[in-house]
């Protein structure tokens, strides 16, 4: 009786697929061990939105159960406490355990995932040295702390500005971790672009029916949004909007600006729309991107497009089997490839400019 059991539910699940990739009708919270995932900056206002969407299952799939680990400054110590009060309060069934600690080795601990939040913002007064400064030292720190206690297999995404050259220098003290695993965020402008084709076009299905923009470069002002190979609804984006000079001038300066607009208007730095695109990256690279879909990522590639080597450069991708790979070949206006070097330049400059604090920290 049982084997005939067994035998109609393999015949019945035969093509189920679990969300976690396991391709076993059998699979269950139960028998999957625990993910776990490390928040720096877990008091702040990204970590914070962050926390309910991995718990909830968003990221590995709702079969996996997760491991919590939240790091954050000591002077963060009760804001981060009230943050794991509300976690139990969620009663979130995938959530196994909850480490919060100001400690980078015990954070670190056998993470599987990393999201690096948590930098040192720019304030009145500060140069753009000072702020690299603060900045390099941290991922320096971070990334010597990877290095000797994560899982060398682990995913590691940089959100905390500047995010490509804050992956170059946690990248360069990390060793024993693929530079295929270190990558910079460009999700957050990447989904911009797409809101904004679905608002400009209407399209029904809104931004769920605009695919394939590409942001290229830094992370910054000088990155370069491209809507060359997107679609909307199906159709080319330039045949959709209907407006070459919108999409040349309006939409890449609205796309490069949007953190700053974000700011004016709230007062505050984007936060709900950034814990949501730090989710988009890394669910697209561990569970796989849809057929036909390309994604922008930060990394570490061999050149292409003319990029340079050694930096962080967000380039068009597309993810299987929990690795990311550069869509090659796609034609590049000069138009896109004149701001692409611009862009390139800065990410060369701020790599020198990080290494020289770097230097003089070590007086």
């Amino acid at each position: 009786m049982r084997e005939a059991r067994e035998a109609l539910l393999a015949f019945y699940f035969s093509d189920f697929v679990c969300l976690c990739g396991c391709e076993s009708h059998r699979c269950g919270r139960e028998d999957m061990a625990a993910k776990t995932v490390l928040i720096t900056g877990a008091a702040g206002q990204i970590g914070y939105s962050l926390v309910p969407l991995i718990a909830s299952g968003q990221l590995f799939g709702e079969n996996v159960p997760v491991n919590l680990h939240l790091l954050d400054i000591e002077q963060a110590q009760g804001v981060l406490g009230g943050v794991v009060m509300e976690i139990e309060d969620g009663a979130y069934p995938l959530v196994r355990k909850v480490v919060a600690t100001t400690s980078m080795a015990e954070a670190c601990k056998d993470v599987d995932a990393a999201f690096l939040v948590g930098g040192f913002p720019r304030l009145a007064g500060m140069e753009r040295k000072d702020v690299m400064a603060k900045n390099v030292g941290i991922f320096q720190s971070m990334g010597r702390s990877l290095n000797e206690h994560a899982s060398p297999e682990i995913k590691v995404l940089v959100v905390a500005n500047p995010a490509n050259t804050n992956a170059s220098i946690l990248r360069d003290n990390a060793p024993r971790i693929p530079a295929a695993n270190i990558t910079a965020m460009t999700r957050l402008d990447h989904n911009r672009a797409l809101g904004m084709l679905a608002k400009k076009t209407g399209v029904e299905g809104g931004a769920s029916a605009v695919r394939n923009v590409i942001i290229w470069g830094n992370h910054s002002s000088t990155q370069v949004p491209d809507a060359d190979h997107a679609t909307v609804g199906g159709q080319p984006a330039r045949a959709a909007v209907k407006d070459d000079a919108w999409l040349e001038s309006e939409f890449v300066k609205t796309v490069q600006q949007r953190g700053a607009a974000v700011i004016a208007a709230r007062k505050l730095s984007s936060a709900m729309s950034a814990a949501n695109a730090a989710v988009d990256h890394m669910r697209s690279w561990v569970r796989g991107t849809a057929a036909g879909e390309v994604v922008s990522m930060g990394v570490f590639g061999n050149g292409q497009y003319g990029s340079p080597k050694d930096v962080c450069f967000s380039l068009p991708c597309t993810c299987a089997g929990g690795k990311w790979t550069v869509v090659e070949g796609l034609s590049v206006s000069e138009r896109v490839a004149g701001l692409m070097k611009l862009s390139a330049d800065e990410l060369i400059e701020e790599k020198a400019l990080a290494l020289q604090c770097l230097a003089e920290m070590a007086k």
